[in-house]
């Protein structure tokens, strides 16, 4: 089959006095947003490219076709499809939700509580037919507090550019006007006369809360909080305690709050501290008291408590600690909950407000675990809370678990319908010394049998951006390679905070080599201790994770058997010197402004993938992306791939498939995510010579 080829059309690019050429840069749209919302005004010859490069992907795994369904078959078939949640209660019913055999969408449920008349309020199947779209994403679905009306918000592109909808539960009819191109979040206030909501400015950034009266057909929505930098973002939460609203604005890296009473006839945001370069803070409110999760003087976060927002009188009331990143609290009304994460490992504590002894709630003896909380409960005035665990080999357990007497009831437990023993695979915790001597934590997930002499291939997984921690939880889905002896190794690399904010510092702006450089010394550190050898690796990384795979492979493709990219972040060069795209000036702080400092420009010239494809072997390579993904631009991965066409000197896989409807997060609906991970694992057992 002939390799697609994108038309080369060559414009010399300049700044800080630096040259450079990129003859694929007229594949960018001006209109690009618009493109998001409506792919009918993609340029007709760059639609046709990707058609080609879909076909030509196609082409190249029809062999996988069979492997790809039974991959599918497996993965579906480790998934309860008809399956509960577990019920959490307001103060008149219960709530949960539930899926079935044949839906791709959850059913939401209700019943009076002491009754047994079971109510569906939400059929996303239903919602989805009735629209007769092929993509269909629900951002947000609330209940109002007085239990009569149902707030939803979709996205029919993929775009994230939300509508929202209300209707009355009783009559199924919508009661208000629609309201277009906001972030998806609904707040009702406690009257249940109105909803707050954000909306989104002309480059898709929140900037500006609104207040909708429910009826208002035609009317405009006051605007009760307006947001002045672009780089910041806004949302807005109701206190733990119901007595305040907080609106909240960020960046990546600094935040400021705002308030107001939730009885305010005509809300008037008070300020509660000016934002300062690097600080973030999150207040809330309960039992008369405020408290402050922040990292004012405090690297890794404390938590300060305070009688008033007006005087501020801030104490401690959780002491910050080094490499230990502390989490927020949640709010009974004798206990206190909450988390801190150290060495990629998470730990719940909580604390007897009467008595103030704090105790570490501990699950299992396994090395490796991941406790949750869940936390919806209207009723605070409990003993009682659902708490669980998973790790790697382990699926999800909850416990009823009761704080005063310590004694914890099983109450749901992760069933795998086709069987799964937990005893067959083997996790391991380990730290290897990367580049500069600074010790990186490694999970390794293994099937017992699999032999560590080197022999088996392996699938490195990595992220390292924007402080987001890799949580080492139980996968169904990676048991598809684990059980072909392939091992999966997640690295927990800097730009993470899986060791506090420091790790998260010391992998962004002017370091984020060390993201890198980390994932390659995982990789030679996992061939040394022959858990795998050189070119038997898979690399795995999706968005800044994609990022990460790009850098990578410029600098070390021998390392690797192949490399799998899903919606990668591959020109960050181009993306970051475009101020009018959605994320850009938000992360000046993560990656840095090269429009306005050269320095930061030098930096992200010498990593970005696009700009630093040699002529040189390249491994195995799919890549995809989606046509209305507004976060990574599609024309990132197709520019990538159309470039290294022009370079690599070898004869391996370069594959690119866009999802034609589809956003960020790929396809919507359970099979249509199953479908995708099928694509990726059928891909990685065919260069691993497994079909």
């Amino acid at each position: 089959m002939k390799v697609p080829q994108l038309r080369k059309k060559l414009e010399i690019k300049s700044c800080h006095n630096i040259t450079w050429e990129d003859n694929y840069s007229w594949i960018h749209q001006t209109n690009i947003l618009e493109v998001l919302k409506d792919k009918d005004k993609l340029n007709p010859e760059v639609k046709d490219y990707l058609i080609q490069e879909n076909s030509h992907t196609e082409y190249h795994l029809k062999d996988t076709k069979n492997l790809q369904k039974e991959l599918f078959d497996e993965i579906k078939g480790r998934i309860k499809l008809d399956d509960e949640s577990l019920p959490y209660k307001d103060h008149t019913y219960e709530y949960w939700t539930k899926t079935t055999i044949e839906g791709n969408y959850s059913i939401k449920l209700r019943k009076r509580i002491n009754s047994n008349k079971v109510e569906e309020i939400w059929n996303g199947d239903k919602e989805k037919k009735k629209l007769e779209v092929e993509y269909f994403g629900v951002g947000d679905l609330e209940v109002s507090h007085n239990d009569k009306f149902l707030a939803y918000s979709l996205d029919i592109k993929g775009s994230e550019y939300y509508t929202i909808f209300v209707r009355e539960i009783e009559t199924n009819k919508i009661i208000t006007k629609e309201i277009y191109d906001t972030s998806g979040s609904i707040t009702f206030s406690l009257d249940d006369k109105y909803i707050f909501y954000s909306k989104l400015d002309n480059n898709h950034r929140a900037r500006k809360i609104y207040r909708h009266r429910l009826g208002n057909l035609d009317k405009s929505d006051d605007l009760i909080f307006e947001e002045k930098s672009e780089a910041f973002t806004v949302g807005i939460n109701l206190s733990s305690d119901e007595k305040y609203y907080f609106i909240s604005s960020s960046d990546h890296n600094t935040s400021e709050q705002h308030y107001f009473d939730v009885d305010e006839k005509i809300p008037n945001p008070k300020l509660i501290k000016k934002r300062r370069k690097g600080i973030l803070y999150s207040i809330n409110s309960w039992d008369s008291k405020f408290y402050n999760h922040t990292n004012e003087d405090a690297e890794d976060f404390k938590i300060d408590i305070s009688d008033s927002l007006e005087k501020q009188n801030w104490r401690t009331f959780v002491a910050a600690k080094n490499e230990v990143l502390i989490g927020s609290c949640m709010f009974l009304k004798n206990w206190i909950l909450r988390s801190e994460t150290s060495n990629a490992l998470d730990k719940l504590f909580v604390k007897n407000i009467n008595s103030g002894i704090e105790e570490e709630i501990i699950f299992s003896d396994e090395p490796v675990y991941v406790p949750n909380v869940s936390f919806r409960q209207k009723d605070r005035n409990t003993d009682e809370v659902y708490i669980g665990y998973s790790s790697p080999k382990t699926p999800s357990r909850v416990y009823l678990y009761n704080f005063s007497t310590k004694q914890k009831k099983l109450v749901k437990e992760q069933l795998i319908p086709s069987g799964h023993n937990p005893d067959d695979y083997i996790v391991e915790r380990v730290e290897f010394k990367s580049h500069d001597g600074r010790l990186v934590p490694l999970t390794i997930t293994r099937h017992k049998k699999t032999k560590i002499d080197g022999s088996a291939n392996l699938l490195l997984y990595g992220y390292g951006s924007y402080g987001n921690s890799m949580s080492p939880s139980f996968s169904s889905t990676r048991l598809s390679l684990i059980n072909r002896n392939i091992i999966w190794a997640t690295a927990h690399i800097r730009g993470g905070m899986e060791k506090g904010m420091k790790w998260w510092k010391e992998g962004k702006l002017i370091n984020k080599k060390n993201t890198f450089e980390d994932y390659i010394y995982a990789a030679k550190y996992l061939i040394e201790k022959k858990y795998t050898s050189k070119g038997k690796i898979i690399g795995m990384g999706g968005s800044a994770g994609g990022l990460l795979m790009g850098a990578v492979v410029n600098k070390v493709p021998n390392l690797f058997l192949g490399m799998i990219m899903a919606v990668p972040f591959v020109d960050s060069l181009t993306t970051n010197l475009d101020h009018s795209l959605p994320l850009t000036v938000g992360e000046f702080d993560e990656f840095g402004n090269a429009k306005e400092n050269k320095d930061h420009f030098e930096y992200i010239f010498s990593y970005a993938p696009y700009n630093n494809i040699k002529k040189m072997d390249y491994p195995h390579m799919l890549i995809t992306t989606s046509l209305s993904d507004n976060r990574v631009l599609f024309d990132e991965p197709a520019k990538f791939t159309a470039k290294l066409r022009d370079y690599k000197t070898d004869n391996n896989l370069l594959l690119l498939k866009t999802e034609m409807n589809a956003g960020h997060g790929g396809k919507s609906g359970r099979d249509g995510a199953i479908e995708e991970i099928s694509l990726d694992y059928a891909f990685a057992l065919k260069i691993a010579k497994k079909l």
